[in-house]
């Protein structure tokens, strides 16, 4: 099976090909423009970019929307989190929990599927605290200040451990336990 990755950020396309490696899926990194609604929920912003990638005929890919909600930020940046990522970066978020008592946060990634026209969209959670500072060399995004376990970032794990625990890692398990339906029943998930 080949599956296109819908993506402009590399940094997903690896964690993705690192998760199908040895299941018999082939990725491919495309990079095709297309709108993103703007919403408060990752699923709708999801699927509505499924929507707009099947009204150009493209079938076989994966789009992910992802998201970090802070407690103390009440849920900020949320859907905004690219946005916010490319403003403020994680300096600007730490500034923001300048003295906060409530670090904790979860990463949200919702993926959307198609298979020969059929769709599937799961989403996978990840809780964890908002370190005070930045730490460690790996990953992208918000990795170096998130950790799943109060002591390491995500930054600062390799990429084989970190997509056991994310977001990401957590939503491609039930993205593969749907494939695995699809395959078995022959194109009728």
């Amino acid at each position: 099976m080949k599956l296109s990755i819908i993506t402009s950020n590399p940094g997903k396309v690896e964690e993705y090909r690192h998760c199908f490696d040895g299941l018999g899926v082939e990725t491919v990194h495309t990079k095709i423009p297309y709108d993103e609604v703007q919403s408060s929920e990752l699923e709708e912003v999801v699927g509505k970019g499924m929507y707009e990638l099947k009204k150009k005929s493209i079938s076989n890919f994966i789009i992910d929307d992802s998201g970090l909600f802070i407690n103390c930020l009440e849920g900020f940046p949320g859907v905004w989190s690219a946005y916010v990522q490319k403003t403020i970066g994680n300096g600007g978020v730490l500034k923001l929990m300048d003295g906060a008592a409530d670090r904790s946060a979860v990463f949200k990634c919702c993926i959307g599927c198609n298979i020969d026209g059929n769709d599937i969209i799961v989403t996978g959670t990840c809780g964890g605290t908002i370190l005070e500072e930045s730490r460690g060399t790996e990953g992208f995004g918000y990795d170096p200040i998130f950790s799943h376990n109060g002591t390491e970032s995500f930054a600062e794990i390799p990429i084989g451990e970190k997509n056991k625990i994310s977001h990401r890692g957590h939503a491609v398990s039930l993205l593969m336990e749907e494939i695995k339906k699809y395959l078995i029943y022959d194109g009728k998930p």
